[in-house]
């Protein structure tokens, strides 16, 4: 299922992502402004959407230093089911949530797996290499990924001269990636090509 049905599925943007955020982050409680901050949901939609799932009992409501905060509920009835739902949202490498990670530099490699394509045992969600690469730029594109999958993104990054130096040294983080799925978002390293097809054989 892709991100924009369960949009869809749930009535709305704001909806879906409290819902994706809460199924993924369970067992803490989030104020208003931390949810707001995570998700890049403005705080008047949150307020209205975390007092219609406290209604319906998908959130509990606490006080924290006399601050509203959430926490899910999961004793939902449909808590095991919408968990299971989100789990199988994939993302998949032709998916537009991706194009502000090109404007962070020379991108050379962009590969994902984990979070993206619901492969828990990988490492890493991610893997970028980027020469001069911006770090702001980094950053926003990478709290908007965030904020779109519900979930703290792991991700290593590197430069094109790292990436070369772990290939030659036939890096083992990089072999046990490349052995599990992945897709490329990104791929412009011939070098990496090769390497991957080297492992096929």
């Amino acid at each position: 299922m892709s991100l924009a049905l369960f949009d869809t599925l749930f009535g709305s943007k704001a909806r879906s992502r409290l819902l994706r955020f809460f199924l993924l982050n369970p067992g803490a409680d989030y104020t208003v402004a931390e949810i707001s901050e995570k998700t890049l949901v403005p705080k008047t939609d949150i307020t209205r959407e975390a007092a219609k799932l406290v209604k319906m009992k998908f959130l509990f409501e606490r006080s924290r230093k006399g601050k509203k905060a959430f926490i899910v509920n999961e004793n939902f009835p449909f808590h095991t089911e919408l968990k299971s739902l989100v789990s199988k949202l994939n993302v998949h490498a032709q998916s537009q949530i991706f194009r502000k990670l090109k404007t962070a530099g020379e991108v050379k490699l962009i590969l994902i797996s984990g979070l993206f394509l619901n492969y828990p045992k990988s490492k890493v969600d991610m893997i970028l290499v980027v020469n001069n690469v911006n770090r702001t730029k980094l950053r926003h594109a990478i709290t908007h990924l965030e904020a779109e999958v519900g979930k703290e993104i792991r991700f290593v990054l590197m430069n094109n001269e790292e990436l070369h130096y772990r290939l030659n040294m036939l890096d083992r983080f990089f072999i046990e990636f490349l052995e599990g799925p992945y897709e490329e978002v990104v791929n412009k390293v011939p070098e990496l090509k090769r390497f991957i097809a080297g492992l096929k054989k």
